[in-house]
């Protein structure tokens, strides 16, 4: 497959798992949301504590892989961010909880692992400070391979990554590249490979003569989204499962582009993040391939309405999202 049908082919999913995802609250139970499951059906999303998250079996081969002091302690103690970012990982309705398809992977993984799994919501800048500290043994909140970060991090994959481009309804925007972006007030967050690809795009811009991109930063979602509603930002550029899910719970925005997460030449890829030479990536990898043969994986990803994001094996350090062009 050539990298440019690669590509196509990675929105047209993308676009498709953002239709998938075209969810409305059920004004009797503020505990649950319905998405479409993608075959004509519907998926009932439980928003509440009480989530019976999708569990499995211990695997003795694999489990003897993990570290002797991971073993010992007896918990797997996996950060994720604390924004909130559904349906990837975010609160409950009981405004404590932490849940979403990231968490329940974790789960699956931690189950096959024999340990009990320990949830640390951080700021994302303090996912990687404690990543390189040893506090947390791996990262699980859709953190994209890239190759700057492979020079730090073992990644084991276990989900497409995709992003969504998203507009106020009826916004007339199409975005499939660097020139739609040209001049328009885009948000996006710091750090992260969405702010990569937008800053390259910018710069791709400049070199064609094109306007630049003007690229705000806020501190949270609701900040982001009111400037997107008030007009202050023309686009915000994130995950495409979190904007899909917006634009369909609300009604008051639209996805009008997705993009690969490693740009236009690769599939990006979503992996647990360890640091390098932690001992971790190996059994996390087969962890993850294990949940997928028995079909746990297939169950998580269906229940959060991710179903076109699946992967079919999980990659240690494959290609990931080149470094950002001078």
């Amino acid at each position: 497959m050539s990298p440019s049908t690669l590509r196509r082919t990675a929105a047209a999913l993308a676009l498709t798992s953002a239709l998938a995802l075209s969810a409305c609250g059920n004004p009797d139970d503020g505990g649950t949301t319905e998405v479409d499951s993608g075959n004509g059906g519907k998926t009932r999303i439980n928003l509440t504590a009480d989530q019976d998250r999708v569990r499995t079996d211990k695997v003795d081969a694999i489990a003897a892989k993990v570290p002797a002091e991971v073993r010992k302690r007896g918990t797997l103690e996996v950060v994720n961010s604390s924004g909130s970012a559904a349906p990837l990982t975010f609160v409950a309705t009981d405004n404590k909880t932490v849940i979403g398809v990231e968490p329940d992977i974790a789960s699956l993984v931690a189950d096959v692992l024999g340990l009990e799994l320990r949830l640390n919501p951080v700021s994302w800048e303090n996912i990687f400070v404690g990543l390189d500290s040893g506090k947390y043994d791996a990262g699980f909140s859709n953190i994209t391979v890239t190759e700057e970060r492979k020079e730090k991090y073992d990644f084991a994959t276990y989900r497409e990554d995709n992003l969504g481009f998203e507009a106020k309804k009826g916004s007339g925007l199409k975005i499939d590249g660097p020139k739609d972006v040209a001049g328009l007030t885009v948000a996006v967050s710091s750090g992260t490979n969405q702010e990569k690809l937008l800053v390259e795009w910018s710069k791709e811009n400049e070199r064609a003569g094109r306007e630049p991109v003007d690229i705000k930063y806020y501190q949270n979602d609701s900040d982001t989204y009111l400037a997107l509603r008030s007009g202050r930002i023309d686009v915000y550029l994130g995950p495409n499962p979190t904007a899909a899910y917006h634009a369909a719970t609300t009604g008051k925005t639209e996805v009008v582009g997705t993009y690969s997460g490693a740009g236009a030449d690769l599939q990006g890829l979503i992996a647990a993040t360890t640091k390098k030479d932690s001992g971790l990536v190996e059994p996390l990898a087969e962890a993850i391939d294990h949940v997928i043969e028995n079909g746990t994986y297939t169950k998580v990803l269906k229940r959060w309405g991710l179903s076109e994001e699946a992967v079919t094996t999980s990659e240690i350090n494959p290609p990931g999202l080149p470094r950002t062009a001078s």
